[in-house]
C-alpha cells in the first residue's frame, strides 16, 4: 500500500519550511516500519523506491515545483531509476534521506537521493530521470524552468549519469523480445 499517511505527515512538516534553489538538498528523516520489511526483515528494495517519494515530493513542493505543476495542470512522472543498494535497514530503523536536483537536458530532470543510517553508513542511492508532463506528452525543462520565473542553466551533467543515459538509450524497448520468441512453444503442431 502506498504511504499516503506518511506522504502527508511529510508535505505538512515542511511546508512552511525554507524554500530551496534548484540544487539544494532537502534532508529528511524516516523509520522502517513493520510493513516496510520483506521475508529478511529488512527494508524490502522495492518499498525502498516507494519511501523516496517521501524526500522528492517534499523536494518538488520546496523548490517551487509542485505550485507550477498545479498551476499548469502538468503532471510529473518517472522516466526512468538506477539504483544501488549497499546496506541492510531493518525493522524500526531510523534513516535520513537526502535528495536533490543533480540536472536537466532538454527533457528530463535528474534527481538524486539517498538514504543514510544513524551509523554513517549509505544504505541506498537512487538516480531517477523524471519528466513534466502535459495532454501533448513531455514539457521542455526550458519550458518548465521558465514557467517557474528562474532563468537558470543547468549544473554539469555528471560523467556517470551521462553514461546511465547513453546506456539507457542502447536498451531495446520492447524488451525481451528474443526471449518472447523462443520461449512460447507453438501450440497449434500440438
Amino acid at each position: 500500500m502506498y504511504p499516503i499517511v506518511r506522504l502527508f505527515k511529510e508535505m505538512c512538516l515542511f511546508r512552511n519550511a525554507p524554500p530551496l534553489a534548484l540544487g539544494e538538498v532537502h534532508v529528511s528523516h524516516h523509520l522502517c516500519w513493520p510493513w516496510d520489511i520483506d521475508l529478511w526483515k529488512e527494508l524490502n528494495n522495492g518499498r525502498t523506491l516507494t519511501l523516496y517519494d517521501l524526500g522528492r515530493i517534499p523536494l518538488a513542493q520546496r523548490s517551487g515545483l509542485l505550485a507550477v505543476l498545479r498551476r499548469e495542470r502538468w503532471g510529473l512522472t518517472i522516466a526512468g531509476t538506477v539504483v544501488r543498494y549497499r546496506r541492510r535497514v531493518r525493522m524500526f530503523e531510523k534513516v535520513e534521506m537526502r535528495s536533490r536536483l543533480l540536472c536537466w537536458d532538454a527533457r528530463f530532470l535528474y534527481l538524486e537521493q539517498s538514504m543514510w543510517k544513524t551509523d554513517g553508513e549509505c544504505s541506498s542511492h537512487a538516480v531517477y530521470r523524471s519528466a513534466v508532463t502535459d495532454q501533448s506528452g513531455i514539457v521542455s525543462t526550458a519550458r518548465l524552468i521558465a514557467a517557474m520565473g528562474l532563468e537558470v542553466t543547468s549544473p554539469p551533467m555528471p560523467e556517470w549519469v551521462r553514461q546511465w543515459t547513453e546506456a539507457e538509450a542502447m536498451r531495446p524497448w520492447p524488451p525481451m523480445q528474443d526471449a518472447v520468441a523462443t520461449a512460447l512453444p507453438d501450440r497449434r503442431s500440438a
